[in-house]
């Protein structure tokens, strides 16, 4: 299989088409047909305003379809990826009641069931299969709406795509919302090499049995829609013969369906026309536009995303995957986008593509893009400032900038804290930025410039009462016009409240100056040096920085953190994938249960290394990698509950150590290379004063 030559930019329309479909039919998700015209009008732009919601919110369609790809890289790259293994990711990945999913209950939610056979040993596909759960739960629309990760890796390659989607759609699904799964992915793999509709629909047919529902809707709905530019009619026919009440359940797959059909059909090559009809046509709005803008934008690129009006604005790239992965939980379509294209690469057996400027975390290097960056308010802000994607570094548009005033840009880089206005799906997140990490950023003014600019990068964190305060590094680099610059500022400490935001100010000390700043890259690299702390009057951010799924965790007892599990192990951890090498001190307390310490280098609630103290007596250093739990050394240590104890664990390369006073343990491994770190308790209580991160 030949990689298009612009498959980076087109998987890039094809996350953005996911995401500003998402986000257009979230605010109205399940209302109907006639509720939507009375109370809204035709949907031909974005209505969250109006409704009181933020546009870019966490959703189950947006974090399955990019958390549940990461099975190639937990279990091998692989067209053969099992369902088995998908359902490995599951477990290691959602938080239960948590993350992703709608946690509606057995037998109401599709998917909380079939998490709940997960849990419980039934391993995929009999997790979501009608044998197990029956045609209702079964049938209903989540195989489809997650599937679009598994086209966006197979270029051209439906049958890859479809093979991928039955085994993901088969964790939690059955019969017809499978076959729907399969046939939108193998048409959407197959609109990278073709813009014909019915090919496309001919296509994915061809990998569904003739004689199931889905084919037999999609011949009636062509047959509707031939000669006929009344979409207003199609729908009409839909609800009349396959509306919701024809079929049990919350959001049963076939209406929806239908509703994707008809809307591709009626506007094959429009993205705007597509996204009014299928929203305007109600159900499941935000799951229908999702899969149709993804769809299209694969198909008419990036340019057909920007033919009408401007959906990418008011994005700004961004998204948010809340997993137990908490580092990767704020994220942004270029790098979820080069991401996916890697992995395609690899699935054709192609070498991946470098990281563009030598792995930055911004780059801004596919057309338009912005990861994120959005001019920042303030008293001093300028109100005409403008931040726009060049496609290759990032123009900040700036005028009469006087004294006293500023030009700033940020990007999210934690939780934001509109994320109190999100309805239904929780946000797990880790900040990705912590104190004594270097931040930098390579800057240039153009040349038609006036006057001289300062530029300095800035963080923004959270205080006690959940506010965002400014701290700027001292001192800046001076651009004239022409001139270009290197800055670098390590991290300081925020008293110990997580960083939620990171960019670059522009000031000029005397004089007017009017023009544009470059950002070519902004990053950081170098291990935290921090200590974790409850802040005085911590706030709720503080607390969210951890990504937890434990039953109980408090800031009202005496010690700084106090964690309990009911079942099983409970964790919570801070980190990203980029910290490797470090060492953690932690002053702890084990009040009850089998095994407390400290876990290193997670890559997830079960895939992850522990030092652990347990009530038998030992120290030990402990491997979990998904059902495969190791102990990989572990030496006499007597620990009494109540009682006050320092644990230091460092990992270098792959070898590890473990002292608790003079006792240590060492042992070597490579299953991980890095991640977060944190505590864990086993069926009972755990508490720290401060847990210490810094080099190994």
């Amino acid at each position: 299989m030949s990689i298009p030559a612009d498959y980076n930019n087109r998987v890039y329309a094809g996350v953005l088409g996911k995401l500003i479909g998402v986000y257009l039919g979230r605010p109205f998700e399940n209302w109907r047909y006639k509720d939507i015209l009375q109370k809204l009008g035709p949907i031909t732009y974005y209505v969250h305003e109006r409704l009181g919601d933020p546009l870019v919110v966490t959703d189950d369609d947006v974090g399955g379809t990019f958390a549940f790809p990461r099975a190639l890289d937990d279990y091998g790259i692989s067209s053969d990826l099992s369902a088995e293994d998908i359902g490995k990711a599951w477990l290691n990945y959602i938080i239960e009641e948590r993350s992703i999913l709608w946690w509606g209950g057995a037998g109401n939610s599709t998917e909380h069931t079939a998490w709940l056979n997960l849990k419980r040993g039934i391993p995929a596909p009999a997790s979501g299969s009608i044998e197990t759960n029956g045609a209702t739960v079964a049938e209903q629309i989540g195989a489809q709406i997650f599937i679009d990760g598994w086209a966006l890796v197979s270029p051209g390659n439906p049958a890859q795509a479809a093979k991928l989607a039955h085994a993901a759609g088969s964790v939690s699904h059955d019969g017809e919302a499978v076959h729907a799964a399969v046939l939108w992915a193998a048409m959407e793999a197959e609109a990278f090499v073709s813009k014909d509709v019915n090919h496309l629909l001919d296509t994915g047919l061809s990998y569904i049995p003739k004689d199931s529902l889905i084919a037999k809707l999609v011949a009636d709905i062509r047959q509707w829609t031939s000669g006929n530019e009344d979409w207003e009619e199609t729908r009409q026919r839909i609800e009349d013969n396959y509306g919701y009440d024809k079929y049990p359940g919350n959001c049963h797959v076939v209406p929806n369906h239908a509703l994707m059909i008809m809307a591709l059909l009626h506007a094959p090559h429009d993205f705007q026309r597509g996204q009014m009809i299928v929203n305007t046509s109600g159900w499941d709005t935000d799951c229908n536009a999702g899969n149709l803008g993804c769809l299209h934008g694969i198909m008419l690129g990036l340019d057909g995303l920007d033919a009408g009006p401007d959906w990418r604005g008011p994005v700004a790239d961004r998204l948010y995957i809340s997993t137990a992965d908490g580092g990767r939980s704020i994220a942004d379509a270029v790098d979820v986008a080069l991401w996916l294209a890697n992995l395609g690469r690899k699935l054709a057996g192609q070498a991946a593509e470098p990281a563009p400027k030598d792995g930055a975390k911004f780059h801004f290097s596919l057309p338009g893009s912005v990861q994120g960056f959005r001019p920042q308010g303030g008293d001093t802000a300028l109100a005409d400032l403008k931040v726009s994607g060049t496609g290759n570094g990032l123009a900040i548009d700036f005028s009469a900038l006087a004294p006293g005033r500023e030009a700033a840009t940020t990007t999210p880089v934690f939780t934001p804290a509109e994320v109190t206005k999100m309805r239904t799906y929780d946000l797990m997140a880790s900040p990705r930025i912590h104190a004594g990490q270097v931040l930098k950023a390579r800057v240039s003014a153009d040349a038609g410039n006036k006057g001289i600019v300062e530029a300095k990068l800035r963080i923004r964190h959270y205080d006690g009462t959940d506010n965002l305060v400014t701290i700027d590094m001292p001192n800046g680099e001076l651009l004239a016009a022409g001139a270009s610059a290197s800055l670098s500022w390590i991290v300081p400490e925020t008293g110990y409240q997580p960083i939620a935001e990171v960019g670059l100010v522009l000031t000029t000390a005397d004089g007017r100056a009017n023009g544009r700043v470059v950002i070519d890259s902004l990053t950081w690299d170098g291990c935290p040096s921090v200590t974790f702390r409850r802040p005085e009057g911590a706030g709720d951010f503080w607390r969210r920085a951890w990504v937890s799924n434990v039953h109980f965790f408090s800031k009202h007892f005496p010690q700084d953190f106090r964690i309990s599990q009911n079942r099983g192990d409970g964790m919570i951890m801070q980190g990203t994938r980029d910290w490797t090498d470090y060492s953690i001190e932690a002053d702890l307390m084990l009040h009850l249960g089998d095994h407390g310490g400290l876990v290193f280098r997670s890559q997830g609630q079960r895939r992850y290394y522990a030092a652990l103290v347990t009530r038998a007596g030992e120290l030990q250093i402990v491997r979990c990698k998904d059902e495969d739990r190791k102990v990989l050394v572990s030496v006499a240590l007597d620990v009494e509950f109540e009682k006050a104890f320092t644990l230091k664990v460092s990992a270098k390369g792959g070898h590890f150590e473990a002292r608790v006073g003079d006792v240590l343990v060492e042992a070597d491994d490579t299953a991980f290379e890095g991640g977060s770190a944190g505590l864990i308790i086993h069926e009972g209580a755990l508490s720290a004063t401060r847990i210490a991160i810094g080099a190994a």
